[in-house]
């Protein structure tokens, strides 16, 4: 510990980010996420609505169904493990690395789905090449918000990194908002053209996201924390990995369950609700990707509201207030959903895109990085998301089908679920301190007292 103080001594007199730096992060940041979550949104659409039939179509159309969920929650499973590779590196070699690596991976596996044979033309080994395209997007996937929520929130000035840090949430929405154009794009078109050539020309329109992206952050600085760490020389010897493991294991822990509610309602509502929709209440496909539309456009200012807020009343309370008012919402949810009403339909996912998809996780992007000191800090906030990941979103759609068909279309057990895992993160962000506008040159997590909310306030 003594090592990790003498530390903080050093760096305490750290430069302070020029502004054209702190813009650039912001947008790198926001394209980034925008890419990833396009990824993930235009396949999980499609495991809802074509892909039980073309890659798994010897199954019952609820089996199908589930197979679908299946290989979508592979992304999941493939998360933790880029993240503990990626993380290690953008300990080592710096954020700005990992952050332009993951594009090329997140992007060539989504050109590459485009580019497969189906199971009528290819039998079995269709399945599993999607899997290992999915594998590899989640194995890209696994660093792109933390490491973009840590370069951001390292970089942003005292009193705007909860607002700057959610633009990496605003890039979230966004890349569902494209993503949900691309699939009312493609519903112009009739029926036999989107099974056959149209899902694929959806995820060979990643590219153009993908470059797009490469281009911002080619100019992107690293974060002056890890600036100042790399030229003091602390820690360069050693494996990141191990230092999160000996100093920040407990809050790795606290990160995964306070993320695990969040996540799984996130992929809830944005996933296995579009699949509810169709196979429960009987919506027409087509009415699906205009909502979400709506719902990502919404989400985008609730991200940057949330995270706005934050930097006023505090990243815990603000997130306690959040996750208080998820654990009761799952309840209503389900009853708005089986009125069949259109305006109803929208408002609830609309409300869920808002508040569980970016609201509590614009605020998380601040928050999480926040908590750990400054030698760990990408490790920590990798290794805490990525591994709520697999409890979380991973297997949320897969699970909620699972309920659903063992409970005879039941939505109880399935709100059940989303309230009590909610819960959890209510507990957990209980217990830990404000850490609004600490010192992140601090080699320590936060402590309580340690938080300077509105030190910066006239920056």
């Amino acid at each position: 510990m003594t090592e990790l103080t003498n530390a903080a001594i050093e760096v305490d007199d750290a430069p302070p980010a020029d502004p054209a730096h702190v813009k650039r992060a912001a947008v790198a940041g926001l394209v980034g996420t925008m890419l990833e979550n396009y990824d993930f949104v235009i396949y999980g659409t499609a495991s809802a609505l074509v892909f039980s039939k073309l890659f798994f179509p010897s199954y019952s159309p609820t089996a199908g169904m589930i197979a679908a969920f299946g290989a979508y929650a592979i992304g999941f499973l493939a998360r933790p493990l880029g993240g503990l590779f990626f993380s290690h590196y953008g300990e080592k070699f710096g954020r700005k690395w990992v952050l332009v690596t993951t594009l090329f991976l997140m992007g060539g596996a989504t050109f590459a789905i485009g580019c497969l044979p189906t199971y009528e033309t290819a039998g079995m080994w269709a399945p599993l090449l999607l899997v290992l395209c999915r594998f590899l997007q989640g194995f890209g996937a696994g660093a792109e918000q933390s490491g973009g929520a840590t370069l951001l929130t390292e970089t942003a000035p005292l009193g705007k990194r909860g607002r700057l840090s959610s633009f990496i949430m605003v890039g979230a929405a966004l890349g569902t908002a494209l993503g949900a154009i691309a699939w009312i794009a493609a519903q112009q078109l009739p029926d036999e053209a989107i099974m056959s050539w149209g899902w694929r020309a959806i995820f060979w329109s990643s590219i153009f996201v993908t470059i797009f992206a490469m281009i911002m952050r080619a100019k992107l600085a690293e974060s002056p924390v890890f600036v100042e760490l790399k030229k003091k020389g602390h820690g360069q010897d050693q494996a990141p990995l191990k230092v999160v493991a000996k100093h920040g294991a407990k809050n790795v822990l606290k990160v995964i369950f306070m993320n695990w509610g969040v996540s799984t309602q996130s992929y809830t509502y944005q996933v296995f609700m579009i699949s509810y929709l169709v196979t429960v209440v009987g919506v027409d496909t087509h009415f699906v990707p205009p909502v979400q539309l709506a719902a990502a456009i919404c989400a985008a200012f609730a991200a940057f509201a949330m995270g706005y807020l934050s930097d006023y009343v505090g990243r815990r309370k603000m997130t306690l207030i959040l996750t208080g008012l998820l654990v009761v919402t799952p309840f209503l949810t389900f009853p708005g959903l089986n009125t069949g009403s259109p305006a109803m339909i929208t408002f609830v996912l609309v409300f869920g895109y808002m508040f569980a998809a970016q609201g509590v996780t614009g605020v998380h992007m601040s928050f999480f990085p926040e908590i750990f000191g400054s030698r760990y800090r990408y490790a920590g906030v990798t290794l805490g998301r990525e591994f709520s990941s697999i409890i979380g979103g991973g297997i949320a759609p897969l699970l909620c089908a699972a309920l659903l068909g063992w409970f005879a279309n039941s939505w109880i057990p399935v709100a059940i679920y989303m309230s009590l895992t909610m819960l959890v993160s209510f507990i957990v962000t209980y217990s830990l301190p404000e850490t609004a506008d600490r010192d992140l040159n601090l080699p320590e997590d936060a402590k309580w007292g340690e938080a300077r909310l509105g030190a910066g306030r006239k920056a």
